[in-house]
């Protein structure tokens, strides 16, 4: 086994390990049921998983420049783990609103897609992201051929509907959400950049 193969490999199971943190930090803090969550734990495991969601969707946005700036192309190999954790934490996120919010009722969920915009936003993101999620294999990118690229491409949409989503519903506390903002705009900026750069 070569040492690159040696790093690569323990390289993913410590990025597997970690990407679950959240996910067993939320399930430790119910099945001890520890005051870990705060007073409203509904609410937080609400905004945890939105969160993370976010982050790994920031993370997986930012590979690319990582790899141009830094020559590390090892970490473009996780990419689409990263994509899948992102898609992973958005369907926590979802459940959790339609379980402990709406109490399974699909007809309230409809609603307050409709009525809510933020909401509105959150739900394009969501279908966005299984969308990507599904068509992430390598078989089905080779049927798609170009197809493929252009739908992907997507996730910088995604990207903005999930800051939209975030700031619309903060309300007057925008604090938190701005520091994504300001990744995301250095994300897309640097994207730019590059293409006007790579296009001269």
């Amino acid at each position: 086994m070569k040492p690159t193969d040696l790093s690569y490999k323990l390289l993913k199971v410590a990025t597997h390990l970690l990407s679950f943190i959240p996910f067993g930090y939320v399930v430790f803090a119910i099945v001890t049921q520890s005051r870990l969550l705060g007073a409203d734990p509904q609410e937080k495991v609400l905004h945890l998983m939105g969160l993370w969601s976010l982050i790994f969707l920031l993370t997986t946005l930012s590979l690319t420049p990582i790899n141009r700036i830094f020559k590390l192309p090892i970490i473009i190999r996780f990419r689409r783990a990263f994509g899948l954790y992102s898609a992973f934490y958005l369907l926590l996120h979802i459940t959790t609103f339609f379980v402990f919010y709406l109490e399974l009722a699909f007809a309230q969920l409809l609603e307050e897609t409709i009525e809510r915009p933020y909401i509105t936003l959150g739900m394009m993101a969501t279908i966005l992201m299984i969308a990507l999620s599904v068509t992430s294999t390598k078989a089905i990118q080779r049927k798609m051929g170009t197809k493929w690229r252009k739908l992907h491409q997507s996730v910088y949409f995604i990207g903005g509907l999930a800051i939209a989503h975030f700031i619309w519903q903060s309300k007057s506390d925008l604090n938190e959400p701005f520091w994504y903002l300001i990744w995301l705009i250095v994300v897309l900026g640097y994207r730019l950049f590059y293409k006007l750069r790579t296009s001269n």
